[in-house]
C-alpha cells in the first residue's frame, strides 16, 4: 500500500495544495490569496485532482498546516480537512507550520523563526527528528534567542531578511541560514505521512488550531 495523502496550508497569503505518495511530494500548487482562500481553495483542489486523476475516496490521510498565521487562514485549512475527513471517513492529521519549515533543515537543531508582526516572532527548536527542542511560543526575537539552547544550529524562516542583521554579535552569528519556501503544503503532507505509517493521523473532530499566540478578541476579552 502506497497511503496518499492530501495536505493544505491556508495559514498565510501565500497558500499551498501537495499531493503526498508513498512519502514523497508528487505535485505541490502554490497559492496566493491576500483576500484569503475560502473561495479559492476548493477549485484549486478540483483541478488539482484532476490533473493527477485521483479521486477524494482514494486518499488515505486530510493534512492541514494548524497555524501560527491568520487566524482566519488557520480555520479556513482545519475546517477543510474536518470536513473532507467526516464525509469520508478519513483519518486527519494537524501539522504546525514550525515543524514544517524545519522539515527542510539539515543541522542537529533546527531554530524556526517566522514573523508574528508587532514587533515579535513565531519561534521554536527541532531535532533532527522533528522533536521539539525548545517550545513553539511568540516573543521578541532578542529574547528568544537568550532562551535557546547551546549546540549545532541551523536557522529557518520562509523570510530571514529581518533577522539577518539581528543575528550579528550574538553567540549565534555564524549559524547556518536556511530560507525555504513559502510553499509548506510539502512539507506537511510528509510529516503527515510519517504519522499515518505510525498510526497517529487522528479523527476529524480532535485536531485543533495551533495559533501560539490569543486572538485580539480573545485578550480583550482576558483584560476585561
Amino acid at each position: 500500500m502506497k497511503p496518499r495523502i492530501l495536505a493544505i496550508d491556508t495559514t498565510t497569503q501565500f497558500g499551498s495544495l501537495a499531493f503526498v505518495r508513498d512519502g514523497d511530494v508528487v505535485e505541490e500548487v502554490p497559492l496566493h490569496s491576500a483576500e484569503g482562500f475560502a473561495h479559492v481553495l476548493f477549485p484549486q483542489l478540483e483541478r488539482l485532482l484532476a490533473r493527477r486523476n485521483w479521486k477524494l475516496a482514494e486518499i488515505d490521510c486530510f493534512a492541514a498546516a494548524a497555524g501560527p498565521g491568520s487566524f482566519t487562514g488557520v480555520r479556513v485549512g482545519l475546517a477543510a480537512v474536518k470536513g473532507l475527513g467526516e464525509a469520508l471517513g478519513k483519518p486527519v492529521a494537524a501539522v504546525s507550520n514550525l515543524q514544517a519549515v524545519a522539515w527542510h533543515g539539515s543541522a542537529p537543531l533546527r531554530a524556526v523563526v517566522l514573523d508574528a508582526r508587532r514587533g515579535e516572532i513565531y519561534g521554536a527548536v527541532y531535532s533532527a527528528s522533528l522533536e521539539l527542542a525548545s517550545p513553539e511560543t511568540v516573543a521578541k526575537f532578542p529574547a528568544w534567542l537568550a532562551t535557546l539552547p547551546d549546540g549545532e544550529m541551523e536557522f529557518l524562516s520562509t523570510d530571514l531578511s529581518p533577522f539577518r542583521h539581528a543575528l550579528e554579535g550574538t553567540r549565534f552569528a555564524h549559524a547556518p541560514l536556511k530560507e525555504v519556501p513559502r510553499a509548506l503544503a510539502g512539507a506537511v503532507g510528509r510529516i503527515a505521512a510519517v504519522r499515518f505509517a505510525a498510526g497517529l493521523a487522528v479523527s476529524p473532530a480532535a485536531i485543533d488550531a495551533n495559533y501560539v499566540r490569543r486572538s485580539d478578541a480573545e485578550l480583550l476579552w482576558k483584560d476585561h
